[in-house]
């Protein structure tokens, strides 16, 4: 039974089976500022137990069929948490020290008992409960982490803390229609974020359209969203669907929104907000249904105030955001990543190469990597390609990231790698066999080519070969879209 105070949250429950004692006990718990139980006997101090959370329990050691000893045993194997106290005469202290030895009682009171010194004893129990269970919810907190922690997840690598909550945001994002805004510098994973967030979608079997917008110039732009009609402009021979279009039922990816021309920006405001769209040249009304993602590695209210993104368009798309750590910022996850480009590139370079030395794997903790995971994978492939042994060394990796050794932490030191010379320059005519520009079909023996000509050969066929679609030319020929959509302005100016 308990006393009549059920107001506190601290709980203690007193147990003897001598009637005056407990008569005592009650007397004493009146005036103290917890909620208190008591038992006559072992049982019954266990039949409470399951159905209340005790504290701190206090217990005579003799008592008939279950004794003292025998139950505050059976408690702390039931109730490790709770703090076990014995009320104990002079008799019986070789057995209190043994208990308290064995670790099944934390402390004892003398009978009889002096009441400032009961009130001091279980206050400290309470304390220490406190702590106690604070620890374990701690450990089962930590053990749920270890548990559900992620060494890998969609295409990311790393198990660090920071990224197990980005890695729960997108689970979590991923199941809503939801728009979301990926900011985060260069090379942390953004396109990698946006493909995970739809492959976790209702959408995954839909279609995923990524554009970046800072590699299709402005004027053509509207195209590449949008599509066009034939004749909108010069060069459109025929009707093409844009992204918006292509991306019908899945997720549009909006690389580098912040570097889209500020007026394109209003139209693509009223395409998120009603899903209709006009191709250009075009004046048929056209209806689709797309999750938008977009992304930007600039700071979103920075690019506002200085006119390089919509305000409007930015709350309209920031319905959920995503903002990606730096490499620097997550803890060890450089060396676990480096390790997987070091198996990935190994193989891809049929080369023995193992792991990195212990200075390498200091440099790829301490330094500092402003072009994060980018930077790393081109630092370890390129590392893997001139390493000449089996294990990295800092050297190496040094070489890689353009730094002397042992400045790790020194920003803004990085120079691009030394290239490797070469002794003759090729164009890939047909997508696997190289054609020396010094022997091209039809040119008599002597004769040389201008290589403006060249590259207007090799950039046309590229485009025919890829359907007219400049971004996958421009993807096959490792070289910006920007770039080709220039030079084919200039040709058709010519």
């Amino acid at each position: 039974m308990e006393n009549e105070q059920t107001a506190w949250s601290e709980s203690i429950l007193f147990v003897d089976d001598d009637p005056n004692i407990i008569s005592s006990l009650k007397r004493f718990a009146r005036s103290q500022p917890y909620k208190s139980f008591f038992a006559n006997s072992g049982d019954e101090a266990l039949s409470l137990m399951e159905d209340n959370f005790i504290d701190v329990v206090v217990s005579d050691m003799k008592m008939p069929k279950m004794s003292g000893d025998e139950l505050l045993r059976e408690v702390s194997k039931r109730y490790p948490e709770t703090i076990r106290i014995v009320l104990s005469g002079f008799s019986e202290e070789d057995l209190i020290l043994s208990a308290i030895n064995e670790g099944r009682i934390w402390g004892f009171i003398q009978k009889p008992w002096n009441v400032n010194e009961l009130i001091q004893t279980i206050d400290h129990a309470l304390y220490t409960q406190k702590i106690v269970a604070e620890r374990a919810i701690l450990k089962k907190t930590l053990n749920q982490y270890e548990h559900q922690k992620k060494e890998q997840f969609q295409g990311f690598v790393g198990s660090s803390i920071v990224m197990q909550f980005i890695y729960n945001a997108i689970e979590k994002a991923a199941q809503s229609s939801a728009s979301v805004m990926i900011t985060g510098e260069s090379g942390t994973g953004k396109e990698v974020t946006a493909r995970a967030l739809h492959d976790l979608s209702k959408r995954k079997d839909k279609p995923f359209i990524a554009l970046n917008c800072a590699a299709i110039p402005s004027e053509l732009m509207e195209s590449e969203i949008f599509g066009h009609v034939k004749g909108a402009f010069s060069g459109a021979i025929s009707n093409r669907d844009g992204a918006a279009t292509q991306a019908n039922g899945g997720t549009l990816f909006l690389d580098e929104l912040a570097e889209m021309d500020i007026n394109l920006q209003s139209k693509l405001l009223r395409f998120i907000q009603t899903g209709t769209f006009q191709r250009v040249g075009g004046n048929q009304l056209e209806e689709v249904d797309i999750r938008f993602i977009c992304a930007t590695n600039r700071d979103p209210i920075t690019a506002i105030q200085d006119k390089k993104l919509r305000e409007d368009l930015y709350y309209r798309l920031n319905v959920i955001p995503l903002n990606l750590p730096p490499l620097r910022e997550r803890d060890n996850d450089a060396c676990v990543l480096a390790s997987a480009f070091l198996s990935k590139f190994a193989e891809k370079e049929d080369k023995v190469v193992i792991g990195f030395s212990s200075d390498a794997e200091k440099l790829l903790r301490g330094y500092h990597w402003p072009g994060n995971v980018r930077q790393l994978e081109n630092a370890v492939h390129n590392a893997v390609v001139m390493s000449d042994g089996p294990l990295i060394t800092d050297k190496c990796l040094s070489n890689a990231l353009g730094i002397q050794p042992g400045s790790a932490s020194i920003e803004n030191t990085a120079q691009p790698p030394l290239a490797i010379e070469t002794q003759e320059i090729a164009i890939d005519t047909d997508f696997g066999t190289p054609t020396n520009i010094h022997a091209m079909e039809d040119t008599p023996r002597g004769e040389v080519i201008p290589l403006a000509m060249i590259e207007e050969q090799a950039i046309k066929h590229a485009i025919d070969k890829c359907d007219g679609n400049v971004v996958r030319a421009a993807g096959l020929l490792q070289v910006s879209p920007s770039t080709l959509y220039r030079k084919i302005q200039s040709w058709e100016a010519e």
